[in-house]
Parts: structure tokens; sequence; C-alpha cells
């Protein structure tokens, strides 16, 4: 069995039972339709695996491998069926009918049959895993139904950023087993910025060796309340760097590399000077010697913040850059190379006589101008590549080079315009939910965050096609996007807690169908199942506050308050005292009817604690019965 393979089928641990009840199998994301049949199938040590597929070889060995966790048995191979023998088969005839990355399922007494090819086939096995109930006497009952399933969007994907914090290779790759399990299909990997140079350039080594590490980063929200005199460093190898395009390739994961230019520069202009507009004012220069910029000499920064650090649009910066392009695109077979192109202050630009210059030869009106000239400049060399960029919406800015991809982030106005200008789109706004580095309620139990606010519930609300575009229009409108910036993510562990159940919503939004969508069912059904299994593989994640308790103050004399556990195997403990939460508070087994006396309030706290222990943070719900406010002490 490929190695590989091996480390992502140890990690598909079943959670249990879905709901019997649940029309859509417990599977996520939703599939396009599930029809009931009569009768079930039962999957038991008599079922032989069959794989008639050319790609099939290792969707068995992961198929078969899960039975073994999940019922404690290994399934016969064969190559053929026999007659009335119960089988599940694995084929690609017909697949060639089905949409890019489709598949179906059908489940009789007798068969299981999963049809699709490449990515298609992959998904089949996903959905087939999800749907497995718990087994009971050695055997697993699977319902007789008919799925049929493809993706709303060709591109369904997430950022991680590892320019501010680093994460290492495992955590990587166990994150890529997660997004394939949510049928994610791209990884967009933020490798450099001001903060940390974070890939192997083996003609400038400096970008790593100086451009890799930090010297610290600020306590607390920007502008911070000190720093943390602590190194921060690290990068991937070109050999890691494979490595992990290549694991997420085996599960049908493209990996799209980011190099920020022409702004976001601070880290690779400490270690090559000379990519700056003024390689001589400030190059290393003390602290204490005085000069007309905003800052004083050139670092990996430490803090946050947009910094005045931007490329000089010189011949040498664009052989530089040419170069470094060359050994990214040598590692990473993406068809697009993400450029950044966000958040590039022109203040330097505007200062420097070279740019000033350049401008008026070029006949460029202005410095947004001026960077519409350094992306297109940068996209003549990509494309003559064979390959296309993809940037952050700012590359709109001056004038949009002709074959770019528009990645929308601040809201969707820049993705309306290049869908527009007949551009392609990946809807990523942070105002949507889809910045998951957000906060994911408002209790002060929460982490530190950049700030925001982005629970589940607001990402599963999202339509990435906006309704102001043309029915023409909605066409370049590819797919959708989560990003995981981390100032403030710095452990693997974090970066989970931020991830789910995030994730689970966004591959809703990404590969549901619209008619399809139904909050409800996703977090009152399914959503509970698979936040258990995270449990027990000790992977981290935020765990919901119960269902059913309302996060507004309650006016009234009585009250019933009905909740369920939002995890599978979940308690929840409350308080009317006043007191926090904790496993020495009240469980709550049934609904709790409380009375309020007239002019007096009561508050009720929750926590829920699942299995391994992990917690929510505490809610509170304050029940009013006409209490007299309290004013607020006049200032003296």
């Amino acid at each position: 069995m490929n190695k590989a393979l091996s480390i992502f089928i140890g990690v598909l641990i079943s959670s249990g039972a879905f709901a019997q009840s649940d029309p859509n199998l417990g599977i996520i994301p939703v599939p396009v339709s599930i029809t009931k049949a009569n009768g079930s199938f039962i999957l038991d040590k008599t079922t032989i695996l069959v794989n008639q597929s050319i790609d099939g070889a290792k969707m068995a060995d992961l198929l078969n491998a899960f039975i073994v966790n999940k019922a404690g048995f290994a399934l016969r191979e064969a190559k053929i069926t026999q007659q009335n023998q119960k089988s599940i088969v694995l084929t690609s005839v017909g697949a060639e009918k089905l949409p890019a990355e489709g598949y179906t399922i059908k489940v009789t007494p007798t068969q299981i049959i999963l049809t699709g090819k490449g990515a298609g086939l992959f998904y089949a096995v996903q959905s087939a895993m999800q749907m497995m109930p718990a087994k009971v006497a050695d055997k697993i009952t699977i319902p007789a139904v008919n799925i049929n399933d493809y993706p709303r969007f060709g591109y369904r994907g997430t950022m991680l950023d590892v320019s501010r914090h680093f994460f290492p290779i495992s955590f990587i790759k166990k994150y890529l087993d997660q997004l394939a399990y949510y049928k994610i299909n791209t990884f967009h990997w933020h490798l450099t910025d001001d903060q940390g140079w974070r890939l192997e350039i083996k003609k400038y080594p400096k970008l790593t060796s100086v451009g890799s590490s930090r010297n610290g980063t600020i306590i607390g929200n920007y502008p911070g309340n000190g720093n943390y005199l602590t190194e921060v460093k690290g990068f991937y190898t070109q050999d890691e760097a494979k490595e992990i395009v290549k694991y997420a390739a085996e599960r049908y994961i493209t990996v799209i590399p980011e190099i920020e230019l022409p702004g976001h520069a601070s880290a690779a202009i400490a270690a090559y000077p000379e990519l700056s507009c003024f390689p001589d004012r400030d190059t290393f220069i003390s602290d204490k010697t005085p000069w007309s910029g905003s800052r004083k000499g050139k670092q990996v920064q430490q803090t946050w913040g947009v910094f005045d650090d931007i490329f000089v649009p010189s011949e040498n910066t664009f052989t530089m850059l040419n170069n470094i392009l060359d050994e990214v695109i040598a590692i990473f077979p993406s068809k697009y190379i993400h450029i950044g192109g966000d958040e590039a202050p022109k203040t330097y630009w505007k200062e420097s006589p070279f740019c000033q210059a350049l401008m008026k030869e070029k006949g460029l009106k202005d410095e947004h101008e001026l960077q519409s000239y350094f992306i297109q400049t940068i996209e003549k060399h990509v494309n003559a590549k064979g390959r296309s960029i993809i940037g952050w919406d700012e590359i709109l800015e001056g004038g949009l080079a002709p074959n770019a991809t528009v990645m929308s982030w601040r809201g969707e106005d820049g993705g309306i315009a290049a869908a527009q200008q007949n551009h392609d789109v990946i809807m990523t706004p942070g105002s949507m939910g889809l910045y998951i580095d957000h906060k994911q309620s408002n209790s002060p139990d929460e982490p530190v965050t950049i700030g925001g606010f982005a629970p589940y519930q607001k990402i599963y609300g999202y339509d990435p096609i906006p309704k102001v575009l043309t029915a023409d229009q909605r066409k370049y409108i590819k797919g959708v996007q989560a990003n995981m910036w981390t100032e403030y993510i710095k452990t693997p562990e974090k970066a989970e807690n931020h991830a789910f159940p995030r994730i689970m919503a966004l591959s809703e939004i990404a590969w549901g169908q619209v008619e399809r969508k139904d909050l409800k069912n996703f977090s009152e059904e399914r959503l509970p199942a698979h936040l258990a299994r995270l449990d027990k593989m000790n992977i981290n994640f935020w765990v919901p506050t119960p269902i059913g308790q309302s996060d507004k103050p309650l006016t009234g004399g009585d009250f019933t308050i009905d909740l369920k556990v939002p995890v599978t195997g979940a308690k929840i403990y409350y308080s009317l005292d006043g007191s926090r939460p904790s496993e020495n508070a009240f469980l709550y087994t049934e609904p709790i009817k409380v009375t309020v006396p007239q002019g007096e309030k009561r508050t009720l706290k929750t926590i829920v604690v699942v299995p391994s222990g992990r917690r929510s943070v505490t809610t509170e719900t304050i029940m009013n019965n006409g209490a007299p406010e309290v004013k607020a002490e006049a200032k003296k």
C-alpha cells in the first residue's frame, strides 16, 4: 500500500452513526440528490470488494482500510462478482457521462456500486465512508439509496499563511487529509510576506538564511503591548515543498504557491536590499541614524500592518523575481501562480527619482498604473512558462493584467468588477465570514484574534455568486475560498481551532447546490457526528455552543430551556446562580423550566464538554422579568 495513502487512511476514523432520520445520510458536503430505495445492504465478512476502475486500486485500499477501522474486518478483494454475491464495486463505466469530479453511488440489498473516475471516484469513496453508520453485531447496515453528486464550483479552496507563523510539514499533511475528506480541492500556500520568507530559492539563498527569521512577535493585538523576544523562523526546502505537492495530488488537491509582490516585501528586501527603491539610504543602518523615511533599517518585520517596503520596478528586480518564479514554477505544477498584489503602498515609489522617471518614460499617469505595469511585466513571464497569475483584488487598480484571475477579498466589489470585465474570479470576502482567522463568537473566552466575527453559520449563509451579475457574467465566478492569516495563530492546535467547523461550512457552499443548503440539518444532524470524529482523532476544533440557546436576552417570567448537544457524545453543564459552569455544575439532561419573579432576572450560563475534555466558550442567556435597569454611577 502507498505509504502516503496509509497515513490518510489512518485519520479516517468513524465517528459512529449518523442520525437514521437524516435525509442526507450524514454526508458533508451535501450531495446533489439522494433518493431512498427499498431495503438495506448488510456489510459483513461475506462481502467482497471489486475494483473495475483503472485508477481504483488506491481507492479500494482506502475503502478497505476504512472498513477495517470501522467494522474490525477486511473485505476480500476480487476482480469480478459472482451472481448474488454481496459486493462493493468501484467502476468507471459510465463515468465519462458525469460532470467533472462527479460520481454516483447506488446501494441495493446485494451491491454498493461507486461510479466515477479520478477525483470523482475518490469523492465517491469519501461519501461512502461518511454514510456508513456504526456496526451492530459485526454488521453495518446501509440504507438502499441512489446518490448523484457533482460540485457547484470547480475551485474549492482554503489558504494557509505560513509567513507570520511557520507550520511543520506534518501539520500541513494532516490538514490536507481533512480538506480532501470534505472535497476541498485547492490549497493556497501563502509562503512569503513582511514577516518571513518560507520557501528555499537556490539561486538566492539569503531569502531563507536572512528572510526566514525574525527576532520576535508582538504581544496582544496590534499595535501590541510589547514583544516576545523569541526568534520565529523556519522554511520549507524545495524537496519538502515537492513532497507536499505530491501528497496533495494523491488527494486530488492542487497546491497554489503565493509569492508576494510588489508589496509585503520586507523579508525579501531584508535579504537583498537592492530590491528596494532606496538600497543605499536604509540598508541595515543603525537604529540611531535619522532619515526621512517612515522607519529605520531593513528587517524582517516583527509586528503586523502594512509597511512601505516595496520592490523597485527595475530590470534587476524583474530579473530576480523571474528567476525566483522559475524555481517556484518548477516545484508547483498548478495552473495558477499567486503573485499577491495587495496592500502595496506607493510612498516610496512617489519619493523615488528612478520610479518617477520610469513612469514618465512609460507614459504612466500615477503610481497605480505603475503597479499595473509591474504586475503585467510579471504576468508576461509567467504566461510564457505556460502558467497564469492570480492576485488579490488590488491588481484591478491601474488596469487589470490581460489574463489575470482576481481573488476578491475586500468585499465582493473587486470580484464583481473583474467578472464584468470577463476575468475569472475566486470569491473570498472577509466580510462574508471567509476570513477564518476571525473570532467565532463574542464570548470573552475566545482566544486572541485579529478581530472580526465569522461563525460557521455566516459562511454557510454566503452565496459566492453575486446577484448583480448577469447570467453570462456569473460564469466567471470560478469558486470560493476561506483564508487563514496567522498573525495570532502560533500553533497547529490553534490553526485547527480556527479551521473547524468552518471548513465544513465552506465545503458545503463550495460543493453543494444552493437549493440543497439547510442550516438546521447541517448544524443539528450532520455536523455533530463530524465533530465527534475530529474529537476521536485528537484534532482540535471550536466546540459549538448548545443548540437552541438564545444569545439574546429573553423577556418574561416563565421559560422552558430546550437544548441539544452540538457534538455527538458531548455534555452540557449549566448554572443559574451566576457561577461559571464546569463539570461541577448541573448536568443538562432534559428541558429546564425557569421561573423568574417579577422585578428580577436570572442568567443561564452553559458550557459544552466533549468526550476528549475539549470545551466550548461559556454562553450566557439573560431572562428578565422587569428587573430595573442598573444605572451607571455618575462620573465625578
